[in-house]
């Protein structure tokens, strides 16, 4: 038991001063690794979540413009039926106006018509009442007369 004693105190002594400031330095060295790891993932964390709330106000942002594209088009969408509501309105009463001329100049050339025709009728009929009438000479003469006296009174 003495001699294994001994070997494990060389074999101790010769590991302390050899094996482990090597292992101890290897250790320290994974740990410094771990813990560069671990504030790397912590700034990676904190960028993810700038990221995300960068993300966040961009698509609010993004909402927000889509929201004033969609009123500004509606708007214009709008505008436009007005406009062209309005152009239809002038334009029916354009026409409106136009078939009322129309009709009215054709309305007067018929009641010129018709009373140049009533006209030709009146003379028509008054001749042929005045040739019948009048087909004694004595009848025409006191006729003319009376005429020109109602002429002459007007």
């Amino acid at each position: 038991m003495i001699w294994t004693l001994l070997a494990f105190l060389i074999v101790f002594f010769i590991l302390k001063k050899f094996a482990w400031p090597a292992i101890i330095k290897g250790l320290s060295d994974r740990e410094e690794n771990i813990a560069k790891s671990i504030a790397s993932a912590e700034k990676v964390k904190l960028e993810m979540a700038q990221l995300k709330n960068d993300n966040e106000a961009f698509l609010v942002k993004a909402r927000e413009e889509r929201a004033l594209l969609l009123k500004e088009a509606k708007e214009t969408k709008d505008k436009l039926i007005g406009e062209a509501k309005e152009e239809a309105k002038a334009v029916a009463a354009k026409i409106v106006a136009d078939a009322q001329v129309t009709i009215n100049h054709q309305k007067m050339a018929a009641l010129t018509d018709l009373k140049n025709q009533v006209g030709k009728l009146v003379i028509e009929v008054s001749e042929k009442i005045l040739r019948r009438e009048l087909s004694n000479k004595a009848e025409q003469e006191v006729y003319i007369k009376q005429l020109a006296e109602e002429a002459n009174m007007n």
